[in-house]
């Protein structure tokens, strides 16, 4: 194309693809403004409409509207700015969008009702002040006045859900089922009663700093048992339930006898928990983290165990 050549809009058309009723819509709206007009009062472009016209193509195609493409286009905005103004706007888009198909989602897995359908709508929605506020107000319900307090600091950190600024499909679901959990009156007594548990003996092992909890050593000491298939009503299960019984009554500072391993298989059993296993993998989904390791075999185990022995 010769840079003093002048074009018709059909040649225009042919040359950029646009047909010829959208590039003289531009034109109309002083987009792409003819340099010309020929003795029959056809308008003429210079070859620069060619590549304003590729401009705005791509810039239409990227969502800006005409008015702001008016502006890029005659230099009165800068192209970086509006991308980047853009761009922003396109993220929000997408988180909403994002949302919306997590409960989509969910609401077909779970043949959800209406109502339920707008309860997690409204929970996806939340802002994250307002998602720290929901999960505050359940710690709090959980931890609140309970004497070992500062010991549960670390605890209530990682019972946490902090959603990325643009999380995933799933991270949004889990957030969800993690909101509604915590809003159940029955689970926050389940946990409550967990927490009480762990206060318990942090108070009767006379110390303020952490210490071992129970089920860390249950589980380092009948998970072997659990991996070689041995029989927690066996007798090759006895040393195995006195290891960690004996570090039981040592947490506690009182012997080991039938009470104190009902005690433990009652901890153990809340501690097992379906809802509270449940809560921990939904957490590990929405935070990005790895998923936690199932001691549902191993808490089974050692109750069986304990509850051979406690028998009358």
């Amino acid at each position: 194309m010769n840079g003093d050549t002048l074009y018709s809009i059909g040649e225009l058309a042919r040359r950029t693809g646009l047909t010829v009723k959208t590039i003289r819509f531009y034109s109309d709206r002083g987009i792409v403004a003819p340099t010309d007009r020929s003795p029959a009062g056809y308008r003429l472009y210079s070859i620069d409409a060619v590549a304003r016209l590729d401009l705005v193509r791509t810039l239409r195609e990227l969502g800006l509207d005409l008015p702001t493409i008016r502006k890029v286009v005659d230099r009165e905005l800068s192209l970086p700015e509006v991308a980047a103004a853009h761009a922003e706007a396109l993220t929000v888009q997408i988180r909403v969008l994002r949302l919306r198909r997590a409960v989509l989602t969910t609401v077909a897995e779970r043949g959800s009702t209406p109502e339920e359908t707008e309860r997690m709508h409204q929970l996806a929605r939340l802002s994250k002040d307002e998602r720290s506020r929901l999960t505050g107000d359940f710690l709090d319900a959980v931890f609140g006045g309970l004497d070992a307090a500062p010991t549960f600091a670390g605890v209530m950190r990682s019972m946490t859900p902090e959603l990325s600024r643009n999380p995933k499909t799933e991270q949004v679901q889990a957030w969800v089922e993690l909101a509604e959990m915590s809003l159940d009156p029955g689970f926050r007594a389940a946990v409550r009663r967990m927490a009480e548990d762990q206060a318990a003996e942090q108070a009767r092992s006379g110390v303020t700093v952490p210490r071992r909890d129970i089920t860390a050593a249950v589980r380092d000491q009948a998970g072997p048992a659990v991996t070689a298939g041995i029989d927690p009503a066996s007798p090759q299960a006895h040393p195995i339930v006195a290891q960690f019984t004996a570090h039981y009554a040592h947490l506690l500072g009182r012997p080991d006898d039938v009470e104190l391993r009902r005690r433990l298989a009652t901890r153990l059993e809340r501690v097992n928990e379906p809802r509270w296993r449940r809560y921990l993998q939904l957490l590990a989904v929405a935070n990005g983290w790895p998923a936690p390791e199932s001691l549902a075999p191993v808490f089974d185990w050692s109750v069986q165990a304990l509850r051979a022995r406690t028998r009358r």
